[in-house]
């Protein structure tokens, strides 16, 4: 295990041989509240101290813009895959597949204001590899070609009790109170989390933290 026990040296030297290819871009994906976020970060650490060149890009920066949502009456349910602009996803990661591309600028998901920055990630032509993490990387519909733009989608699973306590704390966390934070976890983030879950079967790696 490696950076807090997050990482197995099997991981580890997984996503090394996808680095050596060149550039390779490897998803990571998983319902709300199971660590993506905290995998994608410890692998980004592991692998920089290894001298790979890399670069995280979140699937979460293409959240359609909280005023937008508000004036569609969809902000009650934001984060659900109609929350996102999916299209606009799959051609950052065209982009990042591209070759003559010296210079790609990625989007990313600030949550301390609930909204996406522009042009906030810089993913330079000498990047290996590009680790991208969102919910919905394995969903159908819009989402569809994502999974044939990256090379390896891995799927964080852990246990429901704990997934749904770390949501529910997150929320917290920025401002909601217990009852509130309780009632998204259970309520819109648990339709999300059903509709990511039912789609572990097509990961290329399971990893449970």
């Amino acid at each position: 295990m490696s950076e807090a026990g997050l990482i197995t040296e099997e991981q580890l030297d997984r996503a090394m041989r996808l680095a050596g290819r060149g550039r390779a871009l490897l998803g990571i994906v998983g319902q709300p509240g199971s660590g993506k976020s905290t995998l994608s970060a410890a692998l980004l650490a592991a692998l920089d101290e290894r001298g790979v060149r890399i670069a995280l890009v979140g699937m979460d920066g293409f959240h359609i813009a909280h005023r937008a949502l508000t004036e569609l009456g969809l902000v009650e349910i934001k984060g659900a895959p109609s929350t996102f602009d999916a299209a606009g996803y799959v051609a950052l990661l065209r982009r990042l597949r591209d070759p003559a591309e010296e210079l790609v600028w990625a989007p990313e998901f600030r949550r301390e204001i609930e909204d996406a920055i522009q042009s906030a990630v810089p993913v330079r032509a000498d990047v290996q590899l590009v680790i991208t993490e969102g919910n919905y990387l394995l969903v159908d519909g819009p989402w569809r070609p994502v999974r044939d733009l990256l090379d390896e989608v891995w799927y964080v699973d852990v246990p429901e009790d704990l997934r749904r306590q770390r949501l529910a704390a997150r929320h917290e966390f920025y401002g909601r109170t217990p009852e509130q934070a309780w009632e998204r976890t259970l309520g819109s983030d648990e339709r999300n989390a059903r509709t990511v879950a039912a789609t572990k079967g097509l990961a290329d790696l399971i990893v449970t933290l």
